[in-house]
């Protein structure tokens, strides 16, 4: 199902929540000069989004950088470092849904370290057996457009792409 045919549902207007605890968003970067990938997760994930009777979106997801998960502890605190996330500083990356209707994609923000920029999603959404929805989006973004700069001789590429998996309640 795309995200136009849950909006052109009247009956799918209210409020939703997200259920952390069933959602996620992780990143893939690759390391080593490019060889490597370096997948990690936040598991500080809130939001809530909207749809309107007329079928428009909004919506905002609040992911805390403070819980990015790689699986290697030195690793994870070199991330929420100031050459990357600085999580002192921004203790909050914001997604926020800027725009959706019937007839097209998400239209999003990315807000990391204090600097705001368009990303637009194509996302595909679920119903599940229980009235929740699932959407799922991804994007690949130079990470440097948001200060996330660390690249330690050279290792890192710009490049990484997002996976967000959001699972929401009335």
């Amino acid at each position: 199902m795309t995200v136009q045919s849950l909006l052109a549902d009247t009956g799918m207007a209210g409020t939703w929540t997200l259920e952390p605890e069933r959602s996620s968003v992780r990143f893939i970067s690759k390391t080593l000069w490019g060889l490597a990938p370096v997948k990690g997760s936040f598991t500080g994930v809130t939001g809530e989004g909207r749809i309107t009777p007329e079928g428009a979106l909004s919506g905002r997801l609040v992911i805390r950088p403070e819980s990015v998960r790689t699986g290697i502890g030195m690793r994870d605190r070199h991330l929420r470092a100031a050459d990357f996330f600085d999580v002192e500083r921004f203790p909050e990356i914001i997604v926020e849904v800027t725009a959706g209707s019937p007839v097209s994609d998400l239209a999003t923000t990315l807000s990391i370290r204090g600097t705001t920029l368009p990303v637009p999603l194509a996302a595909t959404v679920v119903r599940l057996d229980d009235s929740s929805v699932e959407i799922t989006a991804h994007c690949d973004i130079d990470r440097t457009r948001w200060g996330v700069s660390g690249n330690m001789l050279g290792m890192m590429p710009p490049d990484t792409a997002l996976q967000a998996k959001a699972v929401f309640t009335r």
